[in-house]
């Protein structure tokens, strides 16, 4: 593996969604399961999972020998009057981010479908002026993180959201700064929409800015597109799958992304929420990390 790629592993990969729910691993457990998988670099994931408290964290990620590489927000900026929200977000996130050595803030537009209950929650399409909204939002937010704290955002496209497919991840690029909003591609979210990995990455190499490994089993994914079932049912019908029993080809996103020449984190978010049991989670990340090491 080249060493301008970075693995990592998130929360996510250990059926982490949420700060506190009793059908998640506790967090001293996967902070110790990182460790036991061969990773030293991980996400924070929800805000408030991990200890917020700076000095604490720290403390608990060092004698681990632990890295942080970003945090993660949600950021509705498609719809009026929702900067201070995100930015309230931003303000706890990506000060704890930062204390503990992160450089990277995530962060995921919001779902007009319900990840918990599939309902419909506004309309499928932004319409011209919601799109408008979106680019110049983003753009203020990335600026604002970026001159307030130091972090370079990385937009996360993801299914259930307007940014969900590839056209319309190409157009979100196209109307937003490239300078300040990066995108996080996640090779999941991408394929499981239908879209070409690879392509994104040497069609856009400048606006690819951080990365999220996982990969989709296209049989999942062709009945859940029939049946329209939400991303939370479709992850629950166990549409992501660890590597190499999916889509996109790992080697393939892997040899697109050293061709960038430079430093790229690529952090391993396989979602299995709920996890059937807290001993589901070891196995499968160890076997990853082992594979992604391999990939050449």
């Amino acid at each position: 593996m080249s060493r301008a790629i970075t693995i990592g592993t998130a929360p996510d990969s250990w059926g982490v969604w949420f700060a506190d729910d009793p059908q998640q691993t506790p967090w001293t457990r996967f902070l110790d399961e990182v460790v036991e998988a061969g990773y030293e670099w991980i996400e924070l994931g929800p805000h408030g999972y991990l200890p917020t408290d700076p000095q604490r964290l720290a403390d608990e990620i060092g004698s681990r020998g632990l890295k942080v590489s970003a945090g993660t927000i949600f950021a509705a900026l498609h719809r009026p009057d929702h900067y201070d929200e995100a930015w309230a977000q931003v303000e706890q996130v990506a000060a704890l981010t930062k204390a503990v050595g992160g450089t990277h803030l995530v962060v995921i537009p919001g779902q007009w479908r319900s990840d918990t209950t599939g309902e419909a929650l506004e309309p499928r399409e932004l319409t011209e002026e919601g799109w408008q909204r979106l680019a110049s939002g983003m753009d203020r937010l990335g600026r604002d993180i970026r001159e307030g704290y130091g972090l370079q955002m990385a937009f996360h496209s993801h299914a259930d959201t307007h940014v969900d497919t590839q056209p319309q991840v190409e157009r979100f690029l196209e109307m937003t700064d490239p300078e300040v909003v990066k995108l996080c591609l996640d090779t999941g979210h991408v394929s499981y929409s239908g879209g070409d990995n690879v392509d994104l990455i040497r069609r856009y190499p400048d606006r690819i800015g951080y990365v999220h490994l996982k990969q989709v089993d296209p049989e999942v994914v062709a009945k859940v597109k029939a049946q329209d079932l939400g991303f939370g049912e479709a992850v629950k019908l166990g549409a992501m799958v660890e590597p190499p029993h999916g889509v996109p080809d790992m080697p393939s996103v892997l040899e697109a992304l050293e061709g960038l020449g430079r430093d790229v984190f690529a952090i391993v978010e396989q979602d299995m929420y709920p996890v059937a049991s807290f001993d589901q989670p070891l196995p499968i990340a160890r076997r990853t990390c082992s594979y992604l090491r391999g990939c050449r």
